[in-house]
């Protein structure tokens, strides 16, 4: 599927023997986990575009306000591939979350056609074939994998990593385990199936009560820091715009840009800590909460003279 116009396609192409393959796979994987069956050089080059268009509007925008025109260019030039990437990273949360809700469900209905008499992998089939979203297009892709040689076990476990949800993976295992111990599959399945359901709605729960902290940590890193500091070089230049200047004005400057910067990737970490448990999961928070935390920081800066009356 392409998404950028055939004029641009020599882009793509380049963008494609330039870069290395392993980096080129690693992100066309992120864009299939994500749901998004996009190449991953035409994304490149609609990041590439969009960010030499923005960051010229940027500049032109930051001349005619009398700002630093190489920041603004800067600014429009990273703006598209940090919105881009972030948007990735949510939907590829969004989808992870949207099959490990469905697979309970799932492993039911797997366990009913076993009773039935149904084989375990043309029950998988008959699943696939029903349905859609993003876990019957797994199942599908499991499905084929199996009839290109795979085993069940490998299609399970090969789900699970492509995801890169551990609790997909714990469960699955438990299932193959199930089956290479003997016994009743269907009734291993059905067993883990409600094991899943209820680690779901005790993550749900958690989710739930850490609401309030999470909005803390929001206010904190998105209003707050960037406000307190961005009237403080505002109070800084009026001080000097009074004959009084402060000769570590710019240095304070690069000092607030780097605090709000360091304080935005510490407040996204900490926001996936408590919501999931895991700092990497907070990476696409701080991807985030930096443009946004400093473009306020930088706004506060802009108007900040002409409200306290300096302009």
């Amino acid at each position: 599927m392409a998404i950028i116009p055939s004029a641009l396609s020599p882009i793509s192409n380049s963008i494609d023997n330039i870069f290395p393959d392993k980096y080129l796979v690693r992100m066309q994987e992120m864009l299939i986990r994500s749901g998004m069956y996009i190449k991953a050089s035409d994304i490149l080059t609609l990041i590439f575009g969009a960010g030499i268009f923005l960051g010229i509007i940027a500049l032109i925008a930051f001349l005619l306000l009398g700002a630093d025109p190489l920041i603004g260019f800067i600014i429009g030039l990273i703006a598209p591939a940090t919105l881009i990437f972030t948007w990735i990273f949510f939907m590829m949360e969004r989808r992870v979350d949207s099959i490990e809700q469905g697979t309970p469900d799932f492993l039911r209905q797997i366990a009913s056609l076993l009773r039935s008499g149904v084989g375990v992998e043309t029950a998988l089939e008959d699943i696939s074939k029903h349905g859609e979203g993003p876990l019957t297009d797994e199942l599908k892709r499991a499905v084929i994998e199996i009839k290109i040689g795979s085993t069940f076990e490998d299609a399970l476990l090969g789900m699970g990593e492509r995801l890169k949800s551990k609790t997909l993976d714990r469960t699955f295992r438990m299932i193959i385990e199930g089956r290479r111990v003997g016994g009743s599959l269907a009734d291993v399945i059905e067993t883990v199936a409600e094991d899943l359901r209820a680690v779901l709605a005790l993550q749900r729960e958690r989710k739930a009560n850490v609401m309030m902290s999470v909005m803390f940590l929001l206010i904190a890193g998105v209003v707050a820091a960037p406000f307190a500091l961005g009237m403080a070089m505002t109070y800084n230049s009026f001080i000097g715009s009074l004959g009084k200047p402060n000769p570590l004005a710019d240095a304070a400057l690069t000092s607030a840009t780097g605090y709000i910067i360091i304080h935005s990737i510490i407040v996204g970490l900490l926001m996936g800590i408590v919501l999931y448990g895991s700092a990497k999961k907070g990476v696409k928070f701080s991807l985030a909460l930096v443009p946004v935390s400093y473009g306020i920081f930088y706004a506060i800066i802009l108007i900040g003279p002409s409200v306290m009356g300096m302009t």
